[in-house]
């Protein structure tokens, strides 16, 4: 059994639900040497969250979006923390339903995600920043990572 641990940085991105699939693997060359193992990943944020969903169709993410918009709104009157925005609130919120990490089985070198299946950073505030997430690797390998 092997262990692997790197953090994998994305762009900033505007607000939204951005597949970033290729990113992490552009980044996480090690995957290739698994044979059987897991990926998780942990985004390292309290306002951007990770999630795996729809990966062929941008109506989804566009949907989804607008869906987190009405369900958490800006402005609520009821919002306390408002010193770092209007977005900001409803940001904290909206990673907490989401989540911030995720795992993904791995077989052969690949992650095991179903046909239609994409890892997305969801974005929730307006100018987030780049963003860092921890990916740890661990399973039985082919050869030294």
């Amino acid at each position: 059994m092997s262990w692997f641990q790197k953090t994998i940085e994305l762009r900033a991105r505007p607000r939204g639900f951005h597949l970033v699939t290729r990113d992490v693997l552009e980044q996480l060359p090690e995957l290739s040497k698994i044979d059987v193992g897991l990926l998780h990943l942990f985004i390292q944020h309290t306002s951007a969250s990770l999630a795996i969903n729809e990966n062929a169709d941008p109506d989804v993410r566009g949907d989804l979006e607008r869906h987190f918009n009405a369900m958490v709104p800006e402005n609520a009157p009821h919002y306390v923390h408002t010193l770092e925005g209007s977005d900001d609130m409803p940001a904290h919120i909206k990673t907490v339903l989401i989540g911030e990490s995720l795992s993904v089985p791995v077989c052969d070198g690949f992650l095991m995600l179903g046909t239609w299946q994409g890892i997305y950073l969801c974005e929730h505030r307006n100018a987030g920043g780049s963003r860092s997430i921890v990916a740890t690797l661990q399973g039985e390998r082919r050869d030294p990572l």
